[in-house]
């Protein structure tokens, strides 16, 4: 078996640095999709919370779909019917069709599915805030406004930052699924590197190793965003 530095540093064309841009690929698609996520699952939780019957329902349909479909159909749907509807759009409206950027359409898919999950993580933790903190932010008269961003959202974190921990993890790794619409993320690479090598076992353990780094620097910055959070409240046991 070929050495795993051998592999990795003199290969053509150069494994080691491939690697290193999937990776970079990787958490720029999880990143723009958690971020987008987020905001999706923010509206969609206060929507689900305040809303009318309609917006309600439809964002009842809308978790319970992307929950239930496997993220790997969702990807195939979204990104091929996605960019087949938007041109189709477009040149309805006399415009030429358009090759839609992989980064863009990658973070569109993950983040439309992610929204999902990030609504009920939100919907969760809104409800787990005492309501003695909201009526007393009314009751010094505080519009909804300051009162949602001053005392809800900031209440809420604690409570969603487990879950939304987990959903950023499970956003780098649902990127390895782009690998299916030929995104060159770090799963693709890895398998190109496989192919052209056949050093499987020393490629797929520099793989693990990349997304095990990710994670580990994760857990450090979730963290310390949840002791901050969390200053000042009784320590659980």
């Amino acid at each position: 078996m070929q050495n795993v530095f051998e592999v990795l540093a003199y290969s053509p064309p150069g494994w080691g640095g491939a690697l290193l841009r999937g990776l970079l690929n990787t958490v720029q698609i999880a990143l723009g999709a958690y971020l987008l996520g987020l905001l999706i699952g923010l509206f969609g939780a206060f929507g689900k919370i305040y809303g009318g019957p309609v917006l309600r329902w439809s964002l009842e349909i809308y978790t319970t779909l992307i929950r239930a479909v496997p993220e790997l159909v969702l990807i195939l749907l979204l990104y091929y019917a996605g960019a087949d509807f938007l041109n189709f759009l477009l040149e309805s409206m006399g415009f030429e069709r358009i090759d839609i950027n992989p980064l863009v359409a990658g973070i569109y898919v993950i983040g439309f599915v992610q929204g999902a999950y990030s609504t009920e993580v939100f919907r969760g933790a809104f409800y787990a805030v005492p309501t003695g903190q909201i009526e007393a932010a009314k009751a010094i008269g505080m519009s909804s406004w300051k009162c949602h961003t001053r005392v809800v959202i900031p209440a809420m974190i604690p409570f969603a930052i487990s879950g939304l921990a987990n959903l950023w993890l499970i956003a780098t790794k649902e990127t390895a699924l782009l690998a299916v619409v030929g995104f060159s993320e770090l799963a693709l690479v890895t398998k190109q590197a496989t192919g052209s090598t056949k050093a499987y076992l020393p490629l797929y353990l520099a793989a693990a190793g990349l997304y095990l780094s990710v994670t580990l620097a994760s857990n450090v910055i979730f963290g310390a965003v949840e002791r901050y959070y969390r200053r000042g409240q009784p320590v659980q046991g």
